[in-house]
């Protein structure tokens, strides 16, 4: 046998038929079965993503708490009771961070103040009459 150089056109042909023999011997393989929708799978895709929602609102209104002081051990008021006397009127039990016991008279127009009660006026489980 001689050796003989194949001209390039005819390499180009020749890759290009076998290219596409392969392709169509490729595509022509058995299709795998798509799998069942998984209710698991997209109920997980919901909640996972609104969990993490959830979680970072928490954490920033946390934040928020302790930044500007809104509530918590270090307040400089806070509610013992709530009494209500009307409609829209109630009597709110206040005590500030020095220990004074102030009693608040709430309504639609106005917030008054009624009286400033003693640690003794204030129990802390009221105990129930036999």
């Amino acid at each position: 046998m001689s050796n003989r150089i194949v001209p390039a056109h005819i390499a180009v042909a020749l890759a290009i038929f076998l290219a596409t023999i392969a392709g169509a011997a490729w595509g022509a393989a058995p299709d795998v079965a798509a799998p069942a929708p998984s209710y698991v799978r997209e109920l997980l895709g919901i909640v996972v993503p609104l969990g993490f929602m959830i979680l970072a609102l928490l954490l920033v209104l946390r934040l928020l708490r302790r930044r500007y002081g809104m509530t918590g051990s270090g307040a400089h008021l806070s509610v013992l009771q709530i009494l209500p006397v009307g409609p829209r009127e109630r009597v709110v039990l206040l005590k500030t961070r020095a220990g004074r016991i102030l009693a608040i008279g709430v309504s639609a127009q106005s917030v008054n103040l009624i009286t400033r009660l003693e640690q003794d006026d204030v129990a802390a489980d009221p105990e129930p009459s036999p």
